[in-house]
């Protein structure tokens, strides 16, 4: 069984995750003009990993999908990011790793998902529990064309029917694939008949659920280079399908796609996982590579490279911590704090927020993994996190301004 160490795992994370030079990740760095170019660059991206997540904190002067982009692609326009989701455009928004952007070759592998969602996960059986609302629901958008959430209150107070029925009915009919969502305006979902936003030669075809199993596994892989299982089983949400995905890595296995390899700790003990030849090879060319720490990047706490939090601190040794949910008083770092990556090391987080209308984006924050016991973080860490910061708040149009009383900051 092939091996590797944690360098070699954490290189060949980056360079799938597009976090690398060119050379490495398959895919340019930087967004050529016209504006078609940085659509197809974004695309690129999310075929690489199969999906972009949505999430609608804005704080730090763009959404989690746009931070994901510009973090890859150097040159690209944070507005193009909330655009991409158009009609004619080969994208769906469906559950993939939560709520995503997924390219439309994917709508027949998520059959088996529309078909278990027909009672909604969360709500139970709406649709049949409400028909009235349905049907309402049926009518208007045949009628009116898409509808956004707040275009369901009717008229009155309350409107016709219960707003937050209805908004949970129109989430159901989209979850079980009656509705699609064709664009998102000011980020309100568009709601729409299915056949109004799906190409008919996606929308008529049904993958079964063990090949479309075997077709996510694999992009899972294509997008994290090394995983456990359980990485990959998370990627999509693939829960109580433990035996299922147990069948569809072996038979990934006998086609040859995948090779069980084992990961290597600083202890020496071993954790099995899965890898592609082809990043095996990629991971071989790769170790003896140091990625230049001098200059930084501002990364998404919902990035690819960083939702499994095991997973970085087995990798990075970082604590991926997310306290939105948690009382000021209790937050250890911030609010919605961003991670720096320098090199192949993420060597700090900075929480953001961003001003508008003051045209200025205020560090609030700025957090160094090697600052503990220190005066003053070390000079490369310094540098690579201004140089983050700067990139970030260019992208922007944003000027950088810095709170009083920081330590270990600039």
């Amino acid at each position: 069984m092939p091996s590797l160490n944690l360098s070699e795992a954490r290189r060949l994370a980056l360079a799938r995750a597009g976090l690398l030079k060119p050379e490495w990740t398959g895919f340019s760095t930087r967004v050529r003009k016209p504006e078609k170019h940085a659509h197809a660059a974004a695309h690129r991206l999310i075929d690489r990993f199969g999906y972009l997540q949505l999430d609608t904190v804005s704080i730090a002067g763009a959404r989690s999908h746009a931070i994901v982009l510009l973090s890859r692609l150097e040159g690209f326009d944070p507005g193009l990011a909330e655009a991409l989701l158009q009609p004619g455009e080969p994208l769906f928004e469906y559950w993939g790793h939560e709520a995503s952007w997924l390219p439309m070759a994917l709508y027949p592998v998520f059959a088996f998902r529309r078909k278990a969602f027909a009672s909604h996960p969360w709500w139970g059986d709406l649709i049949n529990e409400h028909p009235k609302v349905a049907d309402d629901l049926r009518r208007r958008i045949r009628d009116e064309g898409p509808l956004r959430s707040v275009d369901m209150e009717g008229g009155g107070n309350r409107g016709w029917w219960d707003f937050k029925t209805a908004k949970r009915v129109a989430t159901a009919l989209w979850s079980s694939g009656e509705f699609a969502i064709g664009e998102r305006r000011n980020f309100h979902r568009m709601y729409d008949l299915a056949e109004n936003v799906i190409p008919e030669a996606f929308l008529k075809k049904h993958l079964p659920q063990n090949e479309a199993l075997e077709t996510l596994l694999l992009l899972a892989l294509q997008g994290h280079g090394w995983a456990a299982t359980r990485t990959l089983t998370h990627t999509w949400r693939l829960f109580n399908l433990q035996n299922e995905i147990k069948i569809a890595l072996n038979r990934l296995r006998e086609k040859g796609l995948i090779l069980p390899c084992s990961l290597a700790d600083d202890e020496g003990k071993h954790r099995s996982g899965w890898i592609r030849p082809e990043d095996l090879a990629l991971a071989e060319r790769l170790n003896p590579v140091r990625p230049r720490r001098d200059k930084g990047v501002l990364l998404s706490p919902f990035d690819p490279l960083l939702w499994d939090r095991a997973r970085v601190k087995l990798l990075f040794d970082f604590d991926q911590i997310l306290e939105i949910f948690k009382p000021a008083s209790k937050r250890i770092y911030g609010y919605y704090c961003l991670p720096v990556l320098a090199g192949e090391h993420l060597i700090a987080r900075v929480d953001l927020k961003a001003d508008r209308k003051k045209g200025k984006l205020d560090v609030i924050s700025l957090r160094y993994e090697s600052a503990a016991g220190r005066a003053q973080a070390p000079a490369e860490d310094r540098e690579a996190a201004c140089s983050a910061l700067a990139r970030y708040a260019s992208a922007l149009q944003l000027s950088l301004t810095w709170r009083a009383g920081m330590i270990n900051s600039k």
